[in-house]
């Protein structure tokens, strides 16, 4: 990644990141040289992520967020408190994600893995551009999966009240990823702040490890097979951090190298229904971006 700004004077900002993927991309930015803001849900833990990573890069600056993610409020709350603290954001890597065996809504009234695996990455880029395109050039770095592959934006039944399958609203919700990368990623050209999305591959990490039934029951007896944590996180360090990447926007990667995402993810008119419909569920103009 090339700047004007001194490495040492860089920040990035992960979801997510107290374990698995989002730790090792967290502390992977700190040994580059970031300024590094961990965002977790549990106080305790992030605070434990955060001192484990400066344990382990002497004089590393990180700092500690913690929010629930699936909430709108705690969003635009986490949104500001990063806007009063950092004075810039050169990448945002939006990691935070789960999968759930049962339906729930949020306090907003929306399906919690769209809520949390989808939504939130739109809310939070959206609150944080003004401080990307000022810090430009700039990166957000969207961590999908090759589960959108499979994935279909149900609009007639969003949160699958009505049939209920956990890879099924989380394919969505990838997909949901996908789309709103391209769609952003035409609505910022021109001001420096690149899009991309990627695939980390199937990780041995605490990623549905609260997940029941058949679902949670495979995951445990798959999860010796995956790759490491580490291996997850080289992806979203490469999009973050290459400076070959320097101006490539709105792609979709997978083992640190461009990939063809599906068919539906390249609709040009599924991403602007899936943008419009996302901006609405935020309460957002049409002209966020």
């Amino acid at each position: 990644m090339t700047s004007g700004t001194p490495v040492q004077d860089r920040i990035a900002l992960v979801t997510g990141s107290t374990s698995g993927i989002g730790f090792e991309t967290a502390l992977g930015l700190a040994r580059h040289g970031f300024r590094v803001g961990l965002v977790g849900r549990d106080v305790a833990r992030t605070r434990a992520a955060v001192e484990r990573i400066r344990s382990s890069v002497p004089g590393a600056r990180v700092d500690a967020f913690t929010a629930d993610l699936s909430a709108q409020a705690e969003v635009r709350r986490l949104a500001r408190e990063v806007r009063a603290l950092y004075p810039r954001l050169d990448v945002l890597v939006n990691n935070a994600g789960a999968i759930f065996d049962r339906h729930a809504l949020t306090p907003d009234g929306i399906e919690r893995t769209w809520a949390l695996d989808h939504l939130a990455y739109v809310l939070l880029s959206l609150d944080l551009l003004d401080l990307l395109k000022a810090s430009a050039p700039s990166r957000i770095v969207n961590v999908a999966s090759a589960a959108h592959t499979r994935g279909r934006i149900r609009f007639d039944d969003l949160g699958h009240a009505r049939r209920f399958s956990a890879m099924a609203v989380y394919s969505q919700a990838k997909l949901g990823n996908v789309l709103f990368t391209a769609a952003l990623a035409r609505r910022l050209a021109g001001t420096g702040v690149t899009v991309n999305a990627l695939h980390p591959g199937v990780i041995a990490s605490g990623f549905a490890g609260d997940t029941g039934g058949w679902f949670g029951l495979g995951w445990r007896l798959i999860r010796p097979f995956m790759r490491t944590p580490v291996d997850g996180a080289r992806t979203s360090l490469h999009v973050a951090t290459a400076s070959d990447l320097d101006g490539v926007t709105g792609r979709y990667f997978a083992r640190s190298r461009p990939k063809a995402t599906s068919r539906r993810a390249a609709d040009l008119d599924l991403q602007e229904r899936v943008w419009l419909l996302s901006l609405d569920q935020l309460g957002l103009p049409q002209t966020a971006a």
